[in-house]
């Protein structure tokens, strides 16, 4: 059992036999009123979000994970399916579960899971992923100026703005978090 001192984001706990993942939290104090903690919750089960003060949670439990690599096989309606590197089992993941992770998924390629009781629960993305650009505008020069760009696709169909010496082929850094260009990649 954790103590509200102890929350943190990315933390996974069980309330009312529902798995969340702490997005955030803020400690709000008023006057002469003992302190507040505010705590921003996402159901894994249903990726919806939503706040709750600490007194709301009651006892926090604090669930165990582990990270485990897998690799995206293909989709199939509105489910991914993943196959565990170790394990060789396959999961089929809703988009739901996924949410904005999606537009980062190229088949074939391997992916950090949380997993809690060795189901996977949550896609963890790093800040900034390499992708291969597989369509663009040819490549043109704009006179020196940096500020114009042009459409990209990428392997994951994802498509972005790009400056216009990119082309077809091309391997590019992309924020997870914005989905912008952030340069070329080697």
């Amino acid at each position: 059992m954790a103590r509200s001192d102890q929350i943190r984001r990315g933390m996974i706990l069980r309330h009312e036999g529902e798995l969340f993942t702490v997005l955030d939290y803020s400690l709000a104090q008023t006057g002469k009123q003992k302190p507040t903690m505010h705590v921003k919750l996402r159901s894994l089960k249903s990726g919806h979000t939503g706040e709750r003060t600490t007194d709301e949670l009651g006892r926090i439990e604090e669930v165990a994970t582990e990270i485990r690599p897998m690799q995206y096989l293909y989709a199939s309606g509105n489910q991914r399916v993943f196959m565990d590197n170790e394990s060789y089992e396959q999961y089929s993941l809703s988009q739901d579960i996924l949410g904005d992770s999606l537009h980062f998924l190229v088949e074939e390629d391997t992916y950090r899971f949380l997993t809690v009781e060795g189901q996977p629960v949550a896609l963890q993305l790093p800040t900034a992923l390499v992708m291969k650009v597989v369509d663009t505008a040819p490549v043109e020069h704009a006179g020196g100026s940096s500020s114009v760009h042009k459409e990209a696709r990428l392997a994951s169909g994802l498509v972005i703005h790009v400056p216009l010496f990119i082309k077809t082929g091309d391997k590019v850094r992309v924020s997870t978090e914005n989905r912008q260009y952030q340069g070329k990649a080697p």
